[in-house]
């Protein structure tokens, strides 16, 4: 069933051009281009995947819901895959918390799948949040393209959250990336016995931390990425540009800053002699934590 008749509507972003998400940049394989219905949200919020098993149980649902219901009240952008089960009870955990949320999808932007989460999908980009897809209008949701877009799901995030896994669950999958990524993974455990958490206990043997709580979470990211958190104490200050030690950070600042005016990535590269994945990772840093700013020119000192 189509969605929405309105194809001048999907903006598209493409690799290494203003408005690509940086994270999504690090990744190995990036899409060439991303497809939008809605808004991408702010570089600055933090992003976090919630995955989990279409089969799920009461339990693992309303968790998924409180888990990001939570997040999304610190200001976190939850990202899934807007399936049933865990990836429905995601985003709407997003949507009560009154943050926005994006859906990763396997097919093109003129349908949803599944479709009964048409509702879900207005509810989403009505609210300021995205629906996304490497994929152009017309392709179908094959069994293939739901691995190839996990990438996509834990590559725009800073970390990624497992609520029951079966063994043969693509949540595995989307978990590994986001280790090979260089994400943090965080696993909820359950019953030993249950199917559902067979996939979730061998990722925690594996590595992955194990998590009981919000608070288990945010000990292991960055307190600067949820300044909600404290918002009753001292306020968080902005990145001190003069105690910067990062060689990459204080090779593009000071070329940013010498040019007088915003700088694209090409250019960037062209005078600071990096990588490309290192550029991308320290400017991903550097707007997180104010120091930069993206305008329609490209990348700017944040004064």
């Amino acid at each position: 069933m189509i969605l929405y008749n309105m194809k001048p509507e999907i903006k598209t972003f493409k690799y290494n051009k203003n408005g690509y998400p940086f994270l999504l940049k690090e990744i190995s394989y990036p899409p060439l281009q991303i497809n939008v219905l809605g808004k991408l949200p702010e570089e600055k919020k933090p992003r976090v995947a919630v995955v989990g098993t279409r089969k799920a149980t009461a339990e693992g649902r309303m968790l998924a819901k409180k888990i990001s219901r939570q997040l999304s009240e610190l200001g976190a952008v939850i990202v899934s895959g807007l399936a049933m089960g865990i990836d429905t009870a995601a985003h709407e955990g997003a949507l009560d918390g009154k943050s926005e949320t994006v859906a990763v999808l396997a097919c093109g932007l003129d349908s949803i799948y599944p479709k009964q989460n048409e509702n879900l999908a207005r509810q989403i980009i009505g609210t300021g949040g995205a629906i996304i897809s490497e994929y152009p209008i017309g392709t179908p949701a094959l069994r293939n393209r739901f691995l190839e877009r996990n990438r996509i799901v834990s590559g725009l995030s800073i970390a990624t959250i497992v609520i029951e896994a079966p063994i043969d669950s693509g949540s595995l999958v989307t978990a590994r990336l986001a280790a090979e990524q260089g994400r943090e993974v965080f696993v909820f455990p359950g019953p030993i016995n249950h199917p559902n958490y067979r996939g979730s206990h061998k990722l925690i043997r594996d590595g992955a931390r194990l998590a009981a709580s919000l608070e288990d979470i945010l000990e292991d990211l960055p307190a600067a990425l949820f300044p909600k958190k404290n918002s009753n104490g001292p306020k968080q200050q902005k990145l001190n540009l003069g105690k910067i030690t990062d060689k990459n950070q204080l090779s593009i600042l000071k070329i940013i800053n010498k040019a007088g005016r915003p700088l694209n990535i090409d250019k960037i590269a062209e005078l600071t002699k990096l990588e490309p994945q290192a550029i991308n990772q320290t400017i991903a840093f550097l707007v997180v934590n104010d120091a930069l700013k993206e305008t329609e020119k490209g990348y700017a000192i944040n004064v």
